[in-house]
């Protein structure tokens, strides 16, 4: 198959699980109003943020917005893209379901990573990510250019990109583990590290999260643009990164699915 093929394909499975979740239309709303509760729970702790009015690191509560308005945004994406698939994956495993998969003649990294989609619990985290990415660049005061938006989205791309292989290479190990539910946990807690601004971890946990496992790279780039704090060399390795970890993402799902035996044998 073709790049034109998969995208083809995609857009049926999008389309294929919206119809689904519109067939079952309460469940569809619930998923809507938890991640509201969520979206309103993280509220709390801005509207605290900016009343203490304290600066960590040089960071205004009005600029950390925008950090947290990224996290928002790019979390709304990857529950709409990557965690139904991300979530599913060891389901597919154990009980051989990825069996009828391999018969296909689709990659399946692709049919594995991409066949769910959960319109559901992207649109409350897209929509309050962009309503806190504007406020805070109305407040600090970032020129609203050409130049800052596309900048802008072009690293939120980014880092979207990353977010694939970061999120796909923990849950590959899936195929040699029993219970992957304390696994899960890691990928979610990792993830989590980008709740808030980088800059308030120390040098040795920037490093790593940057350069080892560019967990960082996701939602910080975006805001360090516009605020004019991106380090020259992080644009570079973000550009170096990306075909690196998904190169190694590929290779190390086609090592597992080499080794892979069904549930039954």
């Amino acid at each position: 198959m073709k790049g034109r093929d998969y995208l083809k394909l995609y857009g049926y499975f999008v389309k294929n699980n919206i119809i689904a979740q519109m067939a079952y239309r309460s469940n569809f709303i619930i998923s809507i109003l938890t991640e509201v509760g969520f979206i309103f729970a993280k509220s709390l702790y801005i509207i605290v943020l900016f009343s203490a009015g304290l600066s960590i690191r040089g960071l205004e509560p009005k600029q950390m917005l925008l950090f947290i308005g990224s996290y928002t945004l790019i979390t709304g994406i990857m529950d709409a893209v990557c965690y139904p698939n991300i979530a599913a994956i060891p389901e597919y495993i154990r009980t051989a379901s990825l069996d009828l998969m391999l018969t296909k003649p689709v990659n399946s990294l692709f049919i594995s990573a991409f066949r769910k989609f959960d319109l559901g619990l992207g649109i409350p985290n897209v929509a309050g990510g962009l309503a806190m990415i504007a406020v805070s660049w109305k407040l600090s005061g970032i020129p609203f250019t050409a130049y800052h938006v596309l900048g802008f989205v072009f690293f939120i791309v980014l880092g979207c990109i990353l977010t694939f292989p970061i999120l796909m290479i923990p849950v590959t190990c899936s195929f040699w583990m029993i219970k992957s539910s304390a696994l899960m946990d890691v990928i979610w807690a990792m993830w989590d590290f980008n709740n808030m601004p980088m800059t308030i971890y120390n040098r040795i946990i920037k490093a790593i999260g940057i350069f080892v496992l560019p967990v960082f790279m996701v939602t910080n780039l975006g805001p360090m643009f516009l605020l004019g704090i991106l380090p020259r060399i992080y644009m570079v390795y973000a550009m170096i990164a990306i075909p690196v970890f998904l190169k190694l993402n590929i290779t190390f799902w086609n090592f597992a699915i080499k080794r892979y035996s069904s549930a039954g044998g």
